[in-house]
């Protein structure tokens, strides 16, 4: 598939979802939690696989230790900015290219770019609340505190507003990701393939024939897509966007 023909498909859709995959993490220079070599030096550091944790289980039982970790190596990946492939997002959004946005990820992403319809099937890093009494805290709270950060009118261990490991994703969020798939006319899988988790969990309920694929390597699976393009996201989102301002310029 032509970056041409994938703005024509986009100009003709009533509505686009887009599920943003480890692809554009990688991209944008973030860490992935596993299945990187950042999850084999946190192993060897910590003596547990980043798994282990931010898992609920950790959490549960060792929250010095869990905090030792998420200060040291997940909060530091929030001073990156998000990367181009996201804000080609936002502006695509804004001209009414795609309608929502979809991720597993939990580092914020589309929404610090600037996009406003985003569902985090697995919440993110950047809100922290008391699971108690429920009163939210800044993240400047949790950077600046030490140790177990605690919450201030009940004394609760705080926790960051995201699905852990060994956690069930929310049903309500699960169901409007779900909803949103059912209703695209067109859906855009972004730096994945079509057998991971976010995939699966979703394109069961599309019923659409332009399912497109956008990623950097091929994989068996990009047989189920309607169109593929093999190259890094980023660059093809911003291929379209000078596409798209080209063409409003013509009118």
């Amino acid at each position: 598939m032509t970056v041409e023909r994938l703005m024509d498909i986009l100009k003709e859709s009533k509505y686009t979802v887009v599920l943003s995959g480890n692809g554009m993490v990688l991209e944008s220079d973030y860490m992935l939690i596993r299945d990187s070599q950042e999850s084999y030096d946190i192993e060897k550091k910590y003596r547990y696989s980043a798994e282990e944790l931010f898992s609920s289980s950790l959490f549960s039982t060792r929250k010095e230790l869990f905090y030792e970790f998420y200060r040291n190596e997940m909060l530091p990946q929030l001073e990156k900015p998000p990367g181009e492939g996201f804000y080609a997002l936002a502006a695509l959004e804004k001209k009414g290219l795609i309608d929502t946005v979809i991720t597993r990820r939990v580092y914020h992403l589309p929404t610090r770019a600037g996009c406003k319809n985003v569902i985090e099937l697995h919440g993110n890093i950047c809100e922290h609340y008391c699971p108690h009494c429920g009163e939210e805290y800044s993240l400047d709270y949790i950077r600046q505190s030490r140790r177990v950060p605690l919450c201030t009118k009940c004394n609760t261990a705080l926790r960051p507003r995201a699905v852990f490991y060994g956690e069930m994703v929310d049903n309500q969020v699960m169901t409007k990701a779900a909803e949103e798939v059912m209703r695209a006319d067109v859906v855009l899988a972004l730096g994945t393939n079509l057998k991971t988790t976010l995939c699966e969990q979703l394109l069961g309920y599309y019923g659409g024939n332009r399912l497109i694929l956008i990623t950097l390597k091929e994989h068996f699976s990009d047989k189920y897509a309607d169109g593929v393009i093999h190259d890094r996201v980023d660059q093809t989102l911003l291929k379209i966007l000078c596409q798209s301002e080209n063409l409003h310029k013509l009118y």
